[in-house]
């Protein structure tokens, strides 16, 4: 029996005006998720001011997504927070791609050998996304738990995801972009990010040296799919005095190997 055609995603009118194709409520309540994907929570008058909404709305929004456990207020009635429902819908997008779930063991084996935090991240908009992290037994550690974000040019991740993008994508993304100042070693200009990615293409790993966070480093590689793409990055990160310059190069090559060992486990040539 032939199989029933599925439908497709989107009416004939969507290709129409954008303004016509949002709903505003939506789109104010997707704004309010955004708003709380931080591990510390907002207030009520927090997320009103940062929104340019009134307390009245936002209080609204925020009684529907807890009918649906989108999200959650803390025991003293204050604090607002990301909610159950929302880490289910996220795990879905983690699903689609079996990337975390080949990584884990590897991220593992990594943390053991290395004694360091191992984290996974994707491109995201510009950024990185960090989508898992197998943290080291250390007190002192890196900390990058799934869905913080992170600036492409400061981070160990993004600078090996870059190191792929050809010359006309890298341009696209940072040729006239102002680049966001986090130490004195970040990052400050296109030319010199350059000047990195093509030391990190030279090496196979990139190194974030303090860039991001004053007395932490990372090293990185990229890993790629079956069609050769870089799909995501593997690090390991922590602080400068365990990850000192003599042993940079041996942590590189474990880095490297790991992501190879990753990449085979997603059909890479």
């Amino acid at each position: 029996m032939p199989q029933e055609q599925r439908r497709r995603g989107r009416p004939k009118a969507f290709n129409g005006p954008q303004t016509q194709n949002t709903i505003q409520a939506l789109d104010r309540a997707l704004d309010v998720l955004n708003a709380l994907a931080t591990p510390e929570g907002k207030t009520l008058s927090e997320l009103a001011g940062e929104l340019g909404q009134s307390a009245a709305t936002m209080h609204r929004v925020l009684a529907t997504l807890e009918r649906r456990e989108f999200v959650e207020i803390s025991p003293d009635r204050q604090i607002w927070h990301i909610g159950p429902e929302a880490y289910r819908l996220g795990a879905a997008f983690l699903r689609r791609s079996n990337v975390v779930e080949r990584s884990r063991p590897i991220m593992r084996e990594l943390m053991l050998e290395t004694g360091e935090t191992s984290n996974l991240g994707i491109e995201k908009d510009g950024n990185v996304l960090f989508i898992s992290q197998v943290e080291t037994h250390e007190s002192i550690r890196a900390f990058f738990p799934p869905g913080t974000l992170s600036p492409m040019h400061a981070s160990g991740i993004g600078k090996a995801l870059l190191s792929t993008f050809d010359e006309d994508r890298l341009a696209g993304l940072f040729h006239k972009k102002t680049f966001e100042r986090f130490t004195e070693k970040t990052v400050q200009s296109f030319e010199q990010l350059r000047e990195e990615l093509q030391n990190t293409r030279d090496r196979g790993y990139s190194f974030d040296d303090e860039e991001r966070t004053k007395g932490m480093r990372c090293v990185a590689s990229p890993i790629l799919n079956v069609h050769g793409e870089a799909v995501a990055g593997i690090s390991v990160s922590g602080p400068k005095h365990r990850l000192q310059d003599g042993g940079i190069a041996q942590l590189g090559e474990r880095v490297k190997n790991a992501a190879r060992m990753v990449s085979r486990r997603l059909g890479a040539p």
